[in-house]
């Protein structure tokens, strides 16, 4: 009887968050039916695929012990850049007025120019943080600011809109007429990432770095260089998710993606994947994701003042990490 009880508390404490919003969840259906409708619950899968991309992103750095506090303003850059360069040839406002009308082709060529540019600021985070030793909050906290100036010089913190449908058809458009691209898109890049922690030396070299640097170095592991294919790939995956962000949203700002990579450490955390390192799955950084997801539209539901709503996301982050790091010492 005892071990039950023992038990019991300490599955509370660890998934205490997913037990509380899953009751949110259900008094709000409760209080508004609308809540559990279906196209209420196709809005909140729809706004969880760009953002799990990016969550999956963060969770690399989380499992290495580090962590991504320029994954926003990447976001919000790859969404600038797919913008600038996919409006339509007739937009009274075009960003490149002389731009010429290129086929359908040029929505995947933008896409892996964005990947480019963004792989480049992942590229010196990782550098800095494995070479110069910096630690990763302080690295990718100066990247958070050099990115978000870079995106007002290029964009002159101009609005952008006016985009061609091959682009916006991306997120909005549906296999066959009923499967979602984007749900396509974020099932693809979660197989890829599960299949590399779970079956790549990659993977397996990321969670000994996460578990004890000091011995996996002594066990060969080259840590810099895995280190910076984590922070290239994570900014890979904010830049896929910006642009697939800009396109569901029909235009951008150097704004658009501010504060995600809160969300996105929180979602990581809520679903199991440790802020001291060495532990994490795909699945838990998905259901993170919806967890945190329906949070924020159970609030909206509920009418919730906006305000009072980011402190109820605040408090969710603080509670999340705090658990997180009691059952490392728990451990310990």
């Amino acid at each position: 009887m005892t071990a039950k009880k023992i038990s019991l508390k300490d599955f509370l404490i660890n998934n205490g968050i997913i037990v509380v919003l899953i009751l949110l969840a259900i008094f709000t259906a409760v209080k508004q039916p609308s809540f559990g409708s279906f196209d209420n619950l196709k809005n909140i899968a729809l706004n969880v695929a760009p953002r799990f991309i990016i969550a999956c992103g963060v969770s690399g750095c989380l499992i290495t012990r580090g962590t991504d506090l320029s994954a926003g303003r990447i976001v919000g850059l790859s969404a600038c850049l797919a913008g600038t360069l996919l409006q339509k040839p007739g937009y009274s406002g075009k960003f490149f007025p002389n731009l010429p009308d290129f086929g359908i082709w040029w929505v995947f060529v933008v896409l892996l120019i964005c990947i480019g540019v963004c792989a480049i600021f992942g590229l010196i985070n990782g550098l800095v943080i494995s070479y110069l030793q910096v630690p990763a909050f302080i690295g990718t906290l100066g990247m958070q600011l050099i990115v978000y100036g870079a995106c007002l010089v290029y964009t002159n913190a101009t609005p952008i809109g006016g985009y061609r449908p091959a682009y916006t058809e991306v997120a909005k458009g549906r296999l066959f007429g009923v499967v979602p691209y984007l749900f396509l898109i974020a099932l693809v890049v979660g197989l890829v990432i599960w299949f590399i922690y779970n079956k790549t030396p990659h993977g397996k070299y990321m969670y000994a770095i996460g578990g004890n640097e000091q011995a996996a170095e002594v066990s060969g592991v080259n840590t810099n260089k895995t280190k910076i294919i984590i922070y290239v790939t994570a900014a890979a995956l904010y830049a896929l998710g910006g642009f697939l962000v800009g396109a569901k949203s029909g235009g951008s700002s150097v704004n658009m993606g501010m504060g995600w990579e809160l969300e996105a450490i929180a979602a990581c955390t809520i679903g199991g994947v440790s802020v001291n390192g060495g532990i994490g799955k795909v699945s838990g950084v998905l259901i993170g994701v919806l967890v945190f997801e329906i949070l924020k539209t159970c609030l909206q539901y509920l009418g919730v003042d906006t305000n009072y709503q980011y402190i109820a996301q605040g408090i969710v982050i603080v509670v999340a990490i705090a658990l997180d790091i009691r059952k490392y010492i728990a451990k310990k």
